[in-house]
């Protein structure tokens, strides 16, 4: 059997000491790569082409989803699809969980599960297969069957989830109604997971202007609430 190289992206060193250890104890994983941020990591996975990067979603700067946003499009011009993302998190909301999908993770691990588990997550990513962690697979699925489609295979197997890209008859609407400077800044805020509240004290802007761009976003997006809007969002490539 392929020895798996796996490359840990965890800002935490008690976390990342800890995740090492226990990979490197399984048969047949071993980690050859360390970085603690995003802009490290990006380097790491375009020199070493690990099999599988394991990666923290709570990154500081850029976070694990704009982290494999941006790799999952390097590797389509590069022409290196082989390495897997595994998102690493605590998160298990729904419009992280879709995003992290939405960006191109091949699977979602929380960090309480068992290290058992984890390396069960690794082999399971690198042989192609999705693995969604069980206690956020349900809210996942409900949630895509809502207007996204999806495909599973029995329960015993790891959850596989599909998310479409945009539609021509939305990119038409797109053109006709051109999101603004604004809306796009908004937009990006919205697939990092931030609140009105929090929207609105970073741009310096009311709640109540925020909810108005957002509507205009969801209007424009063809969409009906954020977390489709952060999918086509990073589908179509309005952000990175």
């Amino acid at each position: 059997m392929k020895n798996i190289s796996v490359v840990l992206i965890e800002d935490h060193d008690l976390t990342r000491m800890g995740l090492k250890t226990a990979i490197n104890s399984h048969d047949g994983l071993t980690v050859i790569g360390e970085a603690t941020n995003a802009i490290q990591g990006l380097e790491i996975l375009k020199t070493m082409k690990p099999d599988v990067a394991v990666v923290d979603i709570g990154l500081p700067q850029i976070d694990g989803i704009h982290l494999t946003s941006k790799f999952k499009k390097y590797q389509t011009e590069a022409g290196h699809p082989n390495t897997k993302i595994l998102i690493l998190t605590m998160n298990d909301s729904e419009d992280t969980v879709l995003a992290a999908f939405a960006a191109g993770a091949d699977s979602y691990y929380m960090k309480d599960t068992s290290s058992d588990k984890l390396n069960e997550a690794i082999e399971s990513t690198y042989a192609g297969n999705a693995w969604i962690d069980p206690a956020i697979a349900n809210i996942v699925l409900k949630k895509i069957n809502s207007g996204l489609p999806m495909e599973t295979v029995p329960s015993e197997q790891p959850k596989t989830v599909e998310i479409e890209a945009i539609s021509p008859e939305d990119e038409k609407v797109l053109e006709t109604y051109p999101l603004t400077e604004r809306e796009l800044e908004i937009l990006e805020l919205i697939v990092d997971g931030c609140s009105n509240g929090e929207i609105s004290k970073r741009l310096y802007i009311t709640v109540g202007t925020v909810k108005t761009h957002v509507r205009n976003i969801l209007n424009k997006l063809c969409v009906d609430d954020r977390t489709q809007a952060a999918v086509r969002a990073l589908r179509s490539g309005l952000v990175d």
